[in-house]
């Protein structure tokens, strides 16, 4: 049990504005501005599980379900799906929604990879809550 509130207590939320100096010329977010963000929130989420260093390893394939215009909020979801020895998976969604109306849609989702790190910046063991 303990090891499902730990990912419980770990999903983060970050909620953004989408401004004029994030978009392209075709007024959408950048798509490598996208993926930065969505790195930093898997970052801390895999912090908040772990409270180890970690660092990014891998990004898996990240799908671009559709474009976020200018003029939109933004909520990045990370959420913790896999933990290994020395590594853990966080999955990140991305919703937008309109300023004045109500809803909301996932734009963009993908699976960031991070490894634990010792003082040596060397792999270590993610330790686990006892059961």
């Amino acid at each position: 049990m303990a090891y499902e509130k730990q990912i419980a207590d770990s999903v983060t939320r970050i909620f953004k504005a989408v401004f004029p100096n994030t978009v392209n010329h075709y007024d959408t977010l950048f798509g490598g501005t996208a993926m930065q963000l969505m790195d930093e929130a898997a970052f801390i989420t895999a912090t908040r599980f772990s409270r180890m260093r970690m660092v990014t390893v891998s990004s898996d394939r990240i799908d671009f379900k559709m474009a976020i215009p200018h003029g939109t909020i933004i909520e990045l979801v990370g959420k913790v799906v896999h933990v290994g020895t020395t590594s853990l998976k966080v999955e990140v969604d991305i919703y937008v929604e309109q300023m004045y109306n109500a809803g909301r849609e996932k734009a963009i989702s993908g699976t960031f990879t991070f490894v634990a790190i010792d003082d040596q910046k060397k792999p270590t063991r993610i330790v686990l809550p006892e059961e």
